[in-house]
């Protein structure tokens, strides 16, 4: 300590008798930033059954925070990594106009797009943004039919003397993911090559002090993103360095939190210390999903040299299990409990309590839990596919039927079903079509939807109809029990997603012998769930 102390004195010394010229001044002061970030809610704006997340204890925490950050004299931001839409019927069916009102409230400076922004049409996103008093931020979508920038690519803020310049970024898988009746009109460039040159053009015009890419693009950890399109730690590996202070993330849904270089932290749980990952000299972060955390990130800034102070990923009313005396676990708050602001949790009630009036009330009951968790769908063929595809079919009348595994967003629990059940299974509103295939026809689509691999939205679910693949062939195909006749005529029941390209499925909706009706998918199977209650989940056991 004695030796820091009068090494201070020499400085101060040395600083009080030099003759540095000004242009090369070491004087400028210290400044600080306190970076606060969520992403990826999903229509949480309501707290779940055990009083965890919700934005109106995220309000109380927040505020805190901020109040915290400038009594120390920091400049704070809060960001979202996208992915506000879809999840919670309550949310769905009011177009999650109580999530971006409830984030402006929140004091939100900015976020990027997510993949499910585009889930809508396009004029619900533009009331969405009306809805927002922050930008949507994504310099790397553009308009195909001008060539320029679609939305606001980005922002710089002065923030307590600093200047912070945020660049929005989305996934370019959003083209292969997302509708294409929605979406057709946009390009999603490569994030790499317009940040590089964005960037440059942004240090000319503003020379900004701190400058952070908010992305929606998935954090992979040493980048290995599979079948996904590049996430963050490519973004930064393939930068100049120092062209990114730091990446503030969404879409793979984690908590980033490395226990080693290039190797994540397994054993993270809610309360426990987080460190952040970092390639290339950036620091990239993410807040897991739903709001079940705020991300609280200071940074020192001296000169050019930006240095994380602490980090850490703080949980919103979650609970973890707990090892008692008696060797017994028991659920626990993982933090003190954080009180829900009472002003926002009023203004967000009214929206809960008028989402939850259009979906109560039992439709029909299940003996056994329908599997549709992400985990379930991707990987492998489960009953609630069966299910949904079998209402589907009902639907149309079809001989067999298809569905993406990544359309299924959520289980059914055994015992009463009820309209939100339904609708958190099915959040997307598409609609059931059909196609009446020729049998060699019908071979050479399935040659291509059976191809797909596991661990991606794209992999085939399906009912009524058995197949092989040896060798990357496709073979053995059977539709209700017998063999494919090439010249036989079949209908096969699909969603307008998959049918007009969603998931990287061949577009069918301009061949001959293809019908979309007015049904949707939620429809089909609440009529489904209505009529065959009480439902056995055996018999659509997958075999």
């Amino acid at each position: 300590m004695r030796i820091i102390i009068l090494f201070s004195v020499f400085l101060s010394l040395i600083g009080c008798t030099s003759s540095t010229p000004d242009s090369i001044s070491s004087s400028s002061p210290t400044q600080y930033l306190t970076v606060l970030h969520t992403n990826d809610n999903h229509g949480r704006f309501w707290h779940n059954e055990k009083g965890e997340y919700g934005m109106a204890a995220r309000k109380t925490l927040i505020d805190s925070l901020r109040a915290e950050a400038k009594s120390k004299g920091h400049a704070v931001i809060l960001l979202s990594g996208g992915d506000i839409n879809t999840g919670i019927p309550e949310s769905d069916l009011q177009q999650a106009e109580p999530d971006f009102k409830g984030m402006s409230l929140l004091g939100y400076d900015a976020m990027a797009l997510g993949n499910h922004e585009f889930d809508n049409p396009i004029k619900v996103l533009n009331k969405q943004q009306q809805w927002a008093t922050f930008p949507l931020l994504s310099a790397n979508i553009f308009d195909k039919s001008t060539g320029e920038h679609a939305f606001e690519s980005y922002k710089v803020f002065e923030k307590n003397g600093l200047k912070i310049a945020v660049i929005g970024l989305t996934t370019t898988d959003t083209a292969k993911i997302g509708n294409p009746q929605y979406i057709g009109h946009l390009e999603f460039k490569d994030p790499t090559e317009v940040t590089a040159k964005l960037a440059k053009e942004i240090k000319a015009k503003y020379n900004p002090d701190v400058t952070i890419a908010l992305t929606h693009m998935g954090h992979y950890v040493d980048a290995h993103f599979g079948i996904n399109a590049p996430g963050d730690v490519t973004l930064a590996r393939s930068l100049p360095a120092n062209t990114l202070d730091m990446i503030i993330g969404g879409h793979s849904q984690e908590p980033v939190c490395m226990s080693d270089t290039n190797v994540n932290d397994d054993n993270f749980k809610p309360g426990l210390a987080c460190k952040p990952d970092q390639q290339n000299g950036t620091w990239i972060m993410q807040a897991h999903e739903w709001g079940k955390y705020v991300g609280k990130a200071e940074f020192k800034l001296e000169g050019e040299k930006l240095t994380l102070i602490d980090y850490t990923l703080m949980p919103v009313n979650l609970y973890v299990d707990k090892v008692q005396a008696d060797g017994s676990t028991k659920e626990v708050l993982a933090n003190e409990y954080i009180k829900p602001d009472p002003t926002l949790e009023a203004f967000l009630a009214t929206y809960q309590a008028k989402g939850a009036k259009q979906i109560a009330g039992k439709i029909g009951s299940v003996d056994a839990r329908l599997e549709g968790d992400r985990s379930k769908v991707r990987y492998q063929q489960t009953n609630l596919a069966r299910v949904i595809i079998q209402a589907q079919m009902n639907a149309v009348g079809a001989d067999f039927g298809l569905i993406s595994g990544g359309g299924i967003r959520s289980g059914i629990e055994a015992g009463e079903i009820s309209y939100k059940d339904v609708l958190k299974v099915h959040p997307f509103k598409n609609r059931i079509t059909y196609i009446d295939w020729q049998g060699s026809d019908l071979f050479s689509y399935l040659s291509t939807v059976t191809s797909f691999p596991a661990d991606a939205g794209a992999y085939l679910q399906y009912h009524k109809i058995s197949f092989d693949r040896k060798n990357g062939e496709l073979m053995n195909v059977y539709i209700n029990g017998k063999a494919l006749d090439k010249n036989k005529t079949y209908r096969m029941s699909l969603n307008s997603y998959n049918a007009s390209g969603g998931d990287g499925y061949p577009a069918i909706n301009k061949l001959k012998g293809f019908v979309s009706t007015d049904v949707t998918d939620a429809q089909a199977l609440k009529t489904f769930i209505s009529e065959n209650s009480p439902i056995k989940a055996s018999e659509f056991a997958p075999k």
